[in-house]
């Protein structure tokens, strides 16, 4: 009975060490998985520079010259934010724990937003390296700025704004028949063109939409506690090169003034040939103020009632 029960020991004994041997394999394992998970994230995220705004904002123009720049890539209009719409996300109601957004667990789902948007760019990029930057134009996802900005803090913002009744006649342009917006594939049909009678309804849902994405982009850039800056399109058109000077200076990034005055020039208005600006293009007129020509009295009233908010901060009388 006392060697039965001693080799009972025995084997328990032996079985424990089996058993921590293989939790510590699994945990070289973990260590080394965790390794090449971190090596991975190759593009340092704190080299990110946001843009946000709206569309038709000169958000195209600002990327491209930023593009230009030696070291900077460009992600076009990833539109991750409009994944993340609080809107259609409706996380003021649906409280439950079983909502995969629940505030309760938004430590654990910003980091999962935080891993997709790094993995999509070390997808997208594998040659950028962790002292390169990725501006990433994202007019049409700043409804999600808010979250992107705090799954992301070390990344850098620009807030590009312009008069909304200006971004408003673009679009109202932009959306007539006969113009540029009819040669793209709107829902898998093609754009028939905005009627007359239709002009005020498009006017005024327009107008919400630049509410809620500047709005949401402002919201981003007030609580962002990292690199900022603040960029008017009137102020980019009128000093492009001393803007984008005091731009990189607000974002801490360094820049060759010689470089920047000649990638400047070479997206200068004015090389644009001239068939391709105009009424119905999509390079217009870049006038700020144009919107006094462009929109009715009505319409102007309508923009002003709704962007109210935004043009007492941004664009006072």
């Amino acid at each position: 009975m006392i060697m039965a029960g001693f080799l009972r020991s025995v084997v328990r004994r032996v079985r424990r060490e089996e058993e921590i041997e293989a939790l510590q394999r699994r945990v070289v394992r973990l260590e080394r998985r965790l390794r090449e998970l971190e090596s991975r994230e190759h593009i340092n995220p704190g080299n990110m520079v946001w843009i946000f705004g709206a569309g038709r904002t000169g958000s195209t123009w600002l990327v491209r010259m930023m593009g230009d720049l030696q070291g900077h890539e460009v992600w076009f209009e990833p539109w991750v934010g409009e994944l993340f719409n609080p809107d259609r996300l409706q996380m003021d109601r649906r409280r439950g724990k079983s909502f995969v957004l629940a505030p309760q667990y938004k430590k654990t789902w910003l980091r999962s937003i935080r891993n997709l948007i790094l993995d999509a760019v070390n997808a997208r990029f594998p040659e950028a390296t962790v002292n390169g930057y990725l501006i990433a134009k994202e007019p049409g996802g700043s409804v999600g700025a808010p979250l992107l900005m705090e799954a992301l803090p070390e990344s850098r913002m620009i807030l590009l704004v312009r008069d909304p009744r200006d971004v408003v006649a673009s679009w109202l342009d932009a959306h007539r028949r006969g113009s540029w917006a009819q040669q793209k594939k709107l829902e898998g049909e093609r754009c028939a063109g905005l009627s007359e009678e239709k002009q005020d309804t498009f006017v005024r849902n327009t107008a919400m939409r630049y509410l809620k994405n500047v709005g949401n982009a402002k919201r981003a850039y007030e609580a962002h506690r990292g690199r900022k800056a603040l960029v008017k399109y009137e102020e980019l058109r009128a000093d492009t090169v001393g803007t984008l000077k005091r731009a990189y200076a607000e974002l801490g990034i360094p820049v060759d003034e010689e470089e920047l005055v000649r990638v400047v020039e070479r997206h200068a208005w004015e090389k644009i040939p001239k068939e391709q600006k105009g009424r119905g293009k999509f390079y217009r007129k870049a006038k700020p103020g144009g919107w006094r020509e462009d929109l009715t009295p009505e319409q102007i009233e309508i923009v002003e009632e709704i962007t109210a908010p935004l043009l007492r901060e941004l664009y006072p009388a």
